[in-house]
Formats: structure tokens, sequence, C-alpha cells
């Protein structure tokens, strides 16, 4: 795929970047290892400061970034002004908060191993690369980043190459910030490259968020190298409605779930399991939403949600569709490709999907919903947990018991409980089975890439 800005209202490419050169990917990688040893001896006081400056410098950079992206991405320019608005907040969480998640612990009585003195530090790894995806172009990194610099790493980032221009921003922000020469550097390679990276030495853990074919190849080099790697592969995220709920604000959020940012969230619902006893007050209100939310000009006031960010994601995601087509599903509203430019597609709505379609197993990114009529809180459960994937599911229920069942019996990251699934600064996000391993945000998340050293004193 082209390192360029395809803008995905118009289908135009309006700006093309060569990729980096190996003499130039050599020099990244050495500005990175020489800036570790300077990381390394700055104080935890030192970084915040700078972390806040770089909080400070999205917040007035906000309406050209909020442009980038709508340009690069397709997101409207209300929901970008709000994912760089959480990432500048993302980095003050962690300037503020980095020092206690990472303080120095006495986990036993120093007698008890046989020590006058016994305590765990937490100290960096060094350089960290990153390899992230287009649907959050901002926050996706800064919540990689912002942990990473506050515990003393270097970070390299190889954006997905259809935001090239984000990707180049957040290469320069740290820099601008004050954080030493090399700390935060953007790398211009294609996907394949990334997995090579992983070899050399001087990159001593990975991240990914993407798919699962991707994450596969990073894990697999990763573990050839006997190297840390976190992995955040997507999900087919169940909502489940329990007569008990408020069905109004169930149907509302529910259809809001499946066209934020068009339908290209990991995390955001995709697999709808409702009660017999309210599925018909519920599945007109939500159609009537899923209906009435309409694609369009990202910078127009108003639009629903925008294009899908490329040619390839929209031609995917109808792929699943027409496979449930031919397959016999119900479509309810959309599922057709509209004439015109651009990479529009329209809320979708489908009931009758059984296992011989692929949209029952494979996440369809894109705002597609996939409805079912249950009779039970544990037919909900069991064809929720009938999946590969486990990123996060939402629950919508007015009985506690029945909140505390879900939770604890669905397989998933994270259950939310009458609230879409979001990420938040202070709580851990992740997943399980084919949507990965390891944690992001919160004090896991900064933990994940340091040394967790023991210190013991005879």
């Amino acid at each position: 795929m082209a390192i360029a800005t395809l803008n995905p209202t118009t289908g135009i490419v309006e700006r093309e970047f060569a990729p980096h050169t190996p003499d130039q990917i050599e020099l990244i990688l050495s500005r990175a290892s020489a800036a570790n040893a300077t990381m390394r001896s700055t104080t935890f006081a030192e970084r915040a400061g700078w972390m806040h400056r770089a909080a400070d410098l999205m917040d007035a950079d906000l309406d050209r970034l909020a442009a980038l992206a709508a340009t690069e991405m397709g997101k409207t320019i209300a929901t970008a002004k709000y994912e760089i608005g959480k990432s500048a907040n993302g980095m003050r969480h962690y300037a503020d908060n980095a020092e206690r998640y990472l303080a120095d612990e006495t986990p036993v009585e120093p007698s008890t191993v046989g020590a006058s003195r016994a305590r765990v530090v937490h100290q960096p790894l060094g350089t960290v690369l990153a390899v992230m995806p287009w649907n959050y172009p901002f926050w996706q990194v800064i919540r990689f980043a912002a942990p990473a610099l506050m515990a003393g790493n270097t970070g390299l980032l190889k954006h997905a190459s259809s935001v090239p221009q984000v990707a180049l921003y957040l290469g320069e922000l740290f820099e601008r910030a004050g954080f030493p020469t090399g700390a935060f550097q953007t790398l211009l390679i294609e996907g394949a490259a990334a997995s090579r990276l992983i070899d050399d030495r001087r990159i001593a853990a990975v991240t990914l968020t993407g798919s699962v074919g991707a994450g596969s190849a990073v894990a697999e080099a990763a573990g050839r190298n006997i190297k840390k790697s976190v992995l955040e592969l997507g999900g087919t995220d169940a909502f489940i409605v329990m007569p008990s709920a408020d069905v109004a604000r169930a149907a509302e959020f529910g259809a809001n779930s499946r066209t934020q940012n068009s339908g290209q969230s990991c995390i955001c619902a995709k697999r709808f399991y409702v009660h017999t006893d309210v599925y018909d007050e519920w599945f007109p209100l939500f159609l009537e939403k899923m209906r009435s939310t309409l694609p369009g000009d990202p910078f127009a006031d108003g639009t629903g949600f925008g294009p899908m960010a490329t040619e390839q994601v929209r031609a995917e995601a109808h792929e699943l569709v027409e496979d449930a087509k031919a397959h016999g599903v119900t479509v309810h509203t959309g599922g057709d490709l509209p004439a015109g430019p651009g990479w529009f597609y329209p809320a979708t709505v489908l009931t009758g999907v059984t296992p011989d379609m692929r949209i029952y197993r494979e996440e369809c990114f894109g705002p597609v919903a996939c409805v079912y009529r249950v009779e039970s809180l544990e037919e909900a459960v069991d064809l929720a947990n009938d999946s590969e994937f486990g990123l996060a599911a939402s629950v919508w229920t007015g009985d506690q018991a029945e909140i505390d069942a879900l939770q604890d019996s669905l397989q998933f990251g994270a259950v939310f409980a009458n609230g879409n699934s979001a990420s938040f600064f202070g709580m851990p996000f992740g997943g399980v089975k084919d949507s990965g391993y390891g944690r992001e945000l919160a004090g896991n998340g900064i933990r994940e890439f340091v040394n967790v050293k023991t210190l013991w004193q005879a």
C-alpha cells in the first residue's frame, strides 16, 4: 500500500510520501538508541513537564489536526476534535500519575526473604516499536506513547500508511515539547518492514493494534527475538439487552455504538443479542435510529458519520454483507454500495445471521449490525462467548444480579453495564482470545514496557 493521503470523501490522492530509505531508517534507530541513556537519566518531574507541554501543543493545534483526520481517514470534525482532546488529556493523565504507577514497592517484609532490604523497582526497557492503525490515528498512538515515554523509554511509530501526515505530526510533537532528540520518532515504512525491524537488537519491545494477521506476524517476530509484545487485535463485540433494561436508551446507544467512527471501531458493538420479551419493542427503535444516521461530508455540521477510511476497508465490509445475502440473511436497511465518489457505506442492519455466513465469525469493520433474538440470559452468554474474539461487551439490564452474572460469565477483556464500551485513562484496556494479549492504559499499560527488577540486600 502506498504511503499517501488518499481522501476517502473524494477518492483523490492529495499527497504521497516516499518510504524512508535504509540509511534514513538506520539514522532513526541510532537516534533512538542514543536517546535511551538520556531518557533513563531524566526524572519523572522533567518528563511530566514535557508531556504537559505536548498536550498543550495538541490542544493549540486542534482545528488543524481535526481537519487532517477528516481528510486522511474520513472522521467527522466533531469526533476528530473529541479524539484529539482525549489524547491531550491522556498525556496529562500519565504526566500526573506515572510516578505513582511506577513507584518502588516492598512486597514482603525483608526478613521473610532473608534480607535486610528488599524492594521492587520499575526501569525502562529501551526503544519500543509501535505499529498503529488508522481508525483512531491520534488516540491509538498517544495511549502507547504517553506511558512509554513517561516510563523513560523511547518510541518509534510505524503508523498506518493511509495517515502519513498524522504520523509525521506525532513524530515531531514530543521533541517540540522538550523531550530529547530521538525520544519519539516516526518511521515511514511498509507493514512488512515493521516485522523485519523487530530483528534489530536496538528494538527492545513492540506493541501493535491491528488485524489478527498483522498481530500474528509481529508476535512471531517478537517471539523469535525473545522480545516483549502487546497486541490489541479487534473484536466482534457483543451487546446484550435484557427485559429490565431501559429499552429506548439501549436502542439509541446501540445504534450510536455501531455507527461510531463509520463502524470502524474495535471496541464497539457488532453483535446484538436481544431478549425476546423486549425484542419487538427494541428492534424498531434501533432500526429507525440506524436508518436516520446517515453518512456524509465529514466537514459538514450534523453529519452522522463520514466515509470509510479506504476503498479496501469498504470492500471487505461489503463482501461480508454480500456473503450473508447469498446465504439468506434479511437486510432491513442499507447493505448496498452507494453511487458516487468516496468510500461511503450506509448503516446496515441484518437479521437471520447463521453460522454458515462469514459475518457470523469475522469482524465486520463497518456500520453493519447483526441482530439476534434470544430466549434467556444463558443463551445470550453462550452466543456472545461463541467467538474467537474477546475484546469488550456491553450489557443492558436493570437487575443487579443479572449484571453480576453477565460480567462474570462473558469472556471479554471488559464488560460494560448500561453504557457503551469505551477506553479510559485510568482503566486497563485489552482483550482475550484472538483479540490479543497485554494491556494498555492505567497502571497496567505503563508497566507492560518496564523491567520489574527485584533488589535484595543481605
